[in-house]
């Protein structure tokens, strides 16, 4: 199955939700600018070339939108160009064809306005949770309100009491809340996560993506979230981006239609939830077997 499969839906009134407003961290409100898309991409392609000089065809023809302050997932098989999507967004690698643009700017190289997390943290070991999360801010100058986002942040998440533990002495739930403040620290407008709780057993992954969804209601920043995990994919996002095998393409766009805050409880009986999960693992399985 390709094309689009688009259906609009409005978010909840950020003002109904109980979470800490943007202004408490310095993160950016939601306003007017909201409709104008934050990044696009029109007929992009991605093509490698190996090392015995064969070429290697890793997206073809990718075309989508995303709004400021959405939070968009996507999924797909393995080998379908997800990270390397949310690589060229950091600027981390150019697109072979194809115009990428964030905030309306062509993306040429690394900027300020993306953060990414790994799958693993990669914190710094010698580093105290503070310094790791601090250390963006050692890199170009940002204001002094920027060093007071620290403490927000380690709030924010509950690390608060572990601001000068080791990483070592951290859970990798922990570790990896420590590693979204470090990406958020310097107030990025893009959130690139490249499947960041992949790694994590399946009752810590679900406190994860409590988390997750409390850190972006809180923040309301552009979040695009790669994984393989069809109901995270639905439990966190405004919209599910389905890729096809590759040279990834993207087979179908899908607004979730779920109010938020979202819990698991009610979220997983949901009819809405129930029937997207699996048209979306349909689409993966046809897609599979093309």
């Amino acid at each position: 199955m390709t094309g689009m499969c688009s259906h609009n839906a409005q978010l909840r009134d950020a003002s109904q939700l109980h979470f800490p407003s943007p202004a408490m961290i310095g993160g950016p409100s939601v306003s007017s600018e909201r409709a104008r898309p934050l990044i696009a991409m029109e007929n992009i392609s991605k093509t490698y070339t190996t090392t015995l000089g064969a070429r290697v065809k890793a997206l073809e023809g990718v075309d989508f939108t995303i709004s400021d302050g959405e939070f968009i997932s996507i999924v797909g098989p393995s080998g379908c160009g997800k990270s390397t999507l949310l690589r060229m967004i950091a600027g981390l690698s150019g697109v072979s064809s194809g115009r990428l643009t964030v905030d309306g700017t062509p993306v040429t190289g690394p900027s300020a306005d993306v953060g990414i997390v790994f799958q693993h943290p990669t914190l710094l070991p010698w580093m105290t949770v503070r310094e790791n999360i601090r250390l963006p801010l050692r890199v170009g100058a940002y204001p002094p309100i920027h060093q007071s986002r620290v403490d927000a942040l380690l709030s924010m998440v509950g690390l608060a009491p572990f601001a000068n533990a080791y990483p070592y002495e951290l859970s990798g739930g922990m570790q990896q809340r420590a590693a979204i403040c470090r990406a958020l620290v310097r107030n990025p407008k893009v959130l690139l996560l490249d499947e960041p709780f992949g790694a994590l057993d399946a009752l810590t992954r679900e406190h994860m993506n409590i988390e997750m969804q409390k850190i972006w209601l809180s923040n309301r920043n552009t979040v695009l979230l790669v994984t393989h995990s069809i109901s995270e994919a639905i439990f966190l996002g405004d919209r599910v981006i389905v890729m096809s095998p590759r040279p990834g393409r993207v087979i179908c766009d899908r607004r979730i239609e779920l109010e938020r805050p979202r819990n698991f409880k009610d979220t997983v009986v949901d009819p809405r939830y129930l029937r997207l999960t699996a048209d979306v693992r349909d689409l993966l399985t046809q897609g599979a077997g093309e």
